[in-house]
């Protein structure tokens, strides 16, 4: 069964276990106003909270995935009506935040730094997938790459643009990119603002497999169904927190937590259907996870 919820900037369809985002202004190549950004934030809310859904897909509609922020707003933050940081943070507005609740994601395991800005990405709770489908520039550059993978198609474009604007290495590109990519690389795509392909941003590390253009969304949900049916959804989220935190961690504490979590699985439901899965031959039947985890 398929379920879809209404916005204005977006789309969002749920296909059991998939949640679907489509960026959706494609006549403007689906650049980024503060409403698209709410409706998005709004949208993983409702993805991390739904028992049906596993994974999660973000993409665009059109012939792109993002063009980076509206220019009609950068245009206004140029002539001094508001600075793009504030335009382009986004909030949660009353869309549904009786059902949703009002807490932050993730934020009680991996703390108030990743709730700053467009951080709140890698503290959902389940996996996020870009699929790139075509132009990726500027603010769209910097979500894809706080996605926890990029799927690209093969007509896919990407550029930070950043340093053409007069502006610095903006939304976590300067923490995210260099871990992807290698400093070098980081700072030749952040200075420079050129645009490169698929080939040299899987050569690089900025994004994990090229796909054909018109497999690019059945494989990136193929790829998250495969993931619900052999893994669990809570070693999931517990391996995406681990490896977000332990980027800012030394060896000891990363492996005492290491240690203390894997404790606590042995003593849970998912390792025991996971070995009589295993032992029985037969597909393993996790639990689903919602809001509290």
């Amino acid at each position: 069964m398929v379920e879809e919820a209404s916005y204005q900037h977006i789309r969002y369809q749920v296909d059991d276990p998939v949640a679907t985002i489509t960026l959706d202004r494609p006549d403007r190549l689906n650049a980024f106003t503060g409403l698209m950004l709410t409706e998005m934030a709004h949208a993983l809310r409702r993805a991390e909270q739904d028992p049906a859904v596993v994974g999660i897909v973000l993409t665009g509609a059109g012939r792109g995935f993002c063009a980076g922020a509206d220019m009609e707003m950068l245009r206004a933050a140029s002539e001094g009506e508001g600075r793009t940081g504030e335009a382009f943070q986004g909030d949660f507005p009353a869309l549904d935040t009786e059902t949703l609740g009002a807490e932050e994601m993730g934020a009680e395991e991996m703390g108030a730094e990743f709730q700053v800005g467009y951080a709140y990405l890698l503290a959902v709770r389940k996996p996020i997938v870009a699929a790139v489908n075509g132009p990726c520039a500027g603010l769209g550059f910097a979500i894809a790459l706080l996605c926890d993978l990029r799927f690209a198609s093969d007509r896919a474009l990407f550029t930070s643009a950043f340093a053409n604007r007069g502006l610095i290495a903006e939304h976590g590109t300067s923490w995210i990119l260099p871990r992807l990519a290698g400093p070098a690389n980081a700072l030749d795509i952040l200075w420079s603002g050129r645009k490169f392909g698929a080939d040299e941003a899987l050569g690089m590390g900025v994004v994990n497999r090229i796909v054909p253009h018109d497999q690019l969304i059945p494989q990136t949900v193929g790829y998250l169904r495969g993931l619900a049916e052999t893994s669990a959804p809570r070693s999931l989220m517990i391996m995406k927190q681990q490896v977000y935190k332990h980027l800012n961690a030394t060896i000891g504490p990363a492996l005492e937590e290491s240690i203390a979590l894997m404790n606590e699985s042995l003593a849970r439901a998912e390792f025991r259907e996971g070995v009589a899965a295993f032992l029985e031959k037969r597909p393993p039947a996790f639990p689903r996870i919602g809001a509290a985890g």
